[in-house]
C-alpha cells in the first residue's frame, strides 16, 4: 500500500502514515477520537525514524476513559452472550481483513519479524477473539447437589477493566486481555506500551467498524507515570490486568490495593531449559536456539540452559552451529531470523548485563555485544558460560538475545538450579525418559512446563506465573473467573407453589 506524497503532506497532524497505513494517533474514548495537549515521539527500532507523534495522556484522559467505560457498562453487561459473541467474531473478521496492514505497522513499530506477524502473531490475534467468543457460549459448571438442594454457578460481569500491555507483542497480548474482558461483559480501557502503541489504535478502528458500542473499548496512550498510574488507582475500576515488569507490577498492586481492585499480573521470567544426557541433542539445540526469537524479547524464554555435564560439550557445539546460521537484519526481509531490539534504552540494558557478566568472569562462547556490522539496535545472539548461580546474569531478566549455560551432574542438582531464582514463569525439559520428564516437571516451580517442545499454547489451559512471575491465571474458564464475579445460587427442593 502506498500513499501519494501530496496526500501525505495534506494529512492532518493526528494522522500518521506507517508502512503505508494511516494510523490515528489520538486516543479512542467513548467511541470518538480525543486529542491531548501534548504528544510523545514513537520511533521505529529498525532505523530510528520517527513514525508518529502520539497523544500523551494524563489523568484527565484516564478519568474520561473510565467514565466512558462506566457509562457503557450497564448496556454491555446486559447484552445477551450470543450478541457479545457475534460482535467479537466480527472483530476477528476485521483483524483478518486487515492482517497485512497490522503486520506491517507492528513490525515498523516494535521491530519483530514481519513473517512472524503475518503467519503467526496476527492470525493468533483473530483466534483470541474467536476463542473467547465461543468459550462464553460454552460456559457452565456441573450442578452440585447438597442434601437435595441444587447449586448453580454463574459468572456476572465485574465492571470497567484496565488492561495494560507490553511492547514486545503489542496486539497479540492486547487481544489476550481485551477478548475475555469483553466476552465476560466488562467494558475496558486499554493502555498500550509507549514504545509500540500503533496497533492498539488500529484495533480501536476495527472494533468500531465491527459495531462494538461506544465506550465498550477505550484506548488511552501515554507514559506509565502520567496515564497508567491514574488508571490503576481509579476507584471506578473493577479489574486490572497487567503484563510487564516486576517493579511496575508492585506499583500497580499498591494502587489497586487501596481500592481492593483484583489484579492479574503476568510478569518477568528467568526460565530454565534442562537438557539431560538422554535427550535428543539435536532437538535440545533446536529448542535452545528458539530462545533467540523476537531478539530474545520474550518473557517465557528459557534463557538459562542447564545441561548435564557429560553432554555439555557436544550440546554447546550443536547450539553454536545453529546460532551461527541465524541471519540478523531488517525484520521486514523474509530471510531475517533476528531483528533489532525495541529501543536504545533496551539495547543499553542488555549490553550492560553482558558487560558486567564478562567483567565478573563469564566467558562468551559466541556473541557478547552489539552487532557492529549492522549498527543501530541489533545485538548479537550471545551465549555466556562460566557463570555462578548467584550472579546477576543468572538471577535477573535480561530480555534480550542472551543465554547462559550451566552444567549439572544429577537430577537433584538440575532441579535445584532450575528453581534457584525468584521467578517461576515457565520451564522446558529435554529428555528421552518419560518417567524422568514427569518426575522433574512435577518438581519445577513454573506456571508452564514444556517437555521436548517450546511455546505450545492452548487457550483452554491456564497461563500465568509463580513467585515473582505473577499473580493469578488466565486462559479458558480461568479468564472468566478473573474477569467475572462468580455467583453460586442455592435452591431448596421445597417451598414451591403448586400451579397445576
Amino acid at each position: 500500500m502506498s500513499v501519494h506524497p501530496a496526500a501525505a503532506a495534506e494529512a492532518p497532524p493526528h494522522l500518521a502514515t506507517v508502512a503505508g497505513v494511516p494510523v490515528d494517533t489520538r486516543h479512542w474514548i467513548g467511541g470518538r477520537r480525543v486529542a491531548s495537549a501534548d504528544t510523545f515521539a514513537d520511533h521505529s527500532p529498525i532505523d530510528g525514524a520517527e513514525l508518529a507523534r502520539i497523544a500523551r495522556g494524563t489523568a484527565a484522559e484516564a478519568d474520561a476513559a473510565v467514565a466512558a467505560a462506566t457509562a457503557a457498562f450497564p448496556g454491555w453487561a446486559a447484552t445477551a452472550p450470543a450478541e457479545r459473541a457475534r460482535l467479537l467474531h466480527a472483530v476477528a473478521d476485521g483483524v483478518e481483513a486487515r492482517l497485512e496492514e497490522l503486520a506491517a505497522v507492528e513490525t515498523a513499530d516494535n521491530g519483530a519479524l514481519l513473517r512472524s506477524h503475518r503467519r503467526g502473531v496476527m492470525p493468533r490475534v483473530a483466534h483470541n477473539f474467536r476463542f473467547f467468543a465461543d468459550r462464553l457460549l460454552a460456559l457452565g459448571h456441573p450442578g452440585l447437589d447438597t442434601r437435595g438442594h441444587t447449586n448453580r454457578v454463574s459468572w456476572d460481569p465485574a465492571g470497567p477493566t484496565v488492561l495494560i500491555t507490553p511492547w514486545n507483542a503489542p496486539l497479540m497480548l492486547a487481544s489476550w486481555k481485551v477478548a475475555p474482558a469483553l466476552a465476560a461483559g466488562n467494558t475496558a480501557v486499554l493502555k498500550p506500551a509507549e514504545w509500540s502503541p500503533l496497533t492498539a489504535s488500529l484495533l480501536a478502528d476495527i472494533t468500531a467498524a465491527a459495531g462494538l458500542p461506544d465506550g465498550v473499548l477505550n484506548v488511552v496512550q501515554g507514559l506509565g507515570a502520567e496515564v497508567g498510574a491514574p488508571l490503576t488507582a481509579h476507584p471506578g475500576v473493577r479489574r486490572i490486568s497487567f503484563t510487564g515488569s516486576v517493579p511496575t507490577a508492585r506499583r500497580i498492586a499498591e494502587a489497586a490495593g487501596r481500592n481492593l481492585t483484583p489484579v492479574s499480573l503476568e510478569l518477568g521470567g528467568k526460565s530454565p531449559l534442562l537438557v539431560f544426557a538422554d535427550a535428543d541433542l539435536d532437538l535440545a539445540a533446536d529448542l535452545a536456539v528458539e530462545q533467540f526469537d523476537n531478539a530474545g524479547q520474550v518473557c517465557l524464554a528459557a534463557t538459562r540452559l542447564l545441561v548435564e555435564s557429560s553432554v555439555a560439550e557436544e550440546f554447546t557445539a550443536r547450539l553454536t552451529a545453529r546460532a551461527a546460521a541465524l541471519r540478523q537484519g531488517d525484520p521486514r526481509a523474509e530471510e531475517t531470523d533476528l531483528g533489532p531490539n525495541v529501543h536504545p534504552r533496551q539495547l543499553e540494558r542488555i549490553d550492560g548485563f553482558v558487560r558486567r557478566a564478562l567483567a565478573a568472569g563469564a566467558r562468551a562462547v559466541f556473541g557478547g555485544g552489539p552487532n557492529d556490522e549492522l549498527g543501530g539496535l541489533y545485538y548479537r545472539p550471545t551465549l555466556l558460560t562460566d557463570v555462578r548461580q548467584d550472579s546477576e546474569i543468572v538471577q535477573e531478566e535480561v530480555f534480550g538475545p542472551v543465554l547462559t549455560l550451566q552444567t549439572f551432574a544429577t537430577e537433584e542438582e538440575a532441579v535445584a538450579l532450575a528453581n534457584g531464582t525468584r521467578f517461576g514463569l515457565a520451564a522446558t525439559v529435554a529428555t528421552g525418559d518419560r518417567a524422568r520428564a514427569d518426575r522433574v516437571a512435577d518438581r519445577l516451580v513454573a506456571g508452564t512446563v514444556w517437555v521436548n517442545c517450546f511455546f505450545v499454547r492452548d487457550l483452554r489451559a491456564p497461563f500465568g506465573g509463580s513467585r515473582e512471575s505473577g499473580i493469578g491465571r488466565e486462559g479458558g474458564d480461568w479468564s472468566f473467573d478473573f474477569y467475572g464475579d462468580l455467583r453460586n445460587t442455592v435452591t431448596a427442593p421445597r417451598g414451591w407453589a403448586d400451579h397445576g
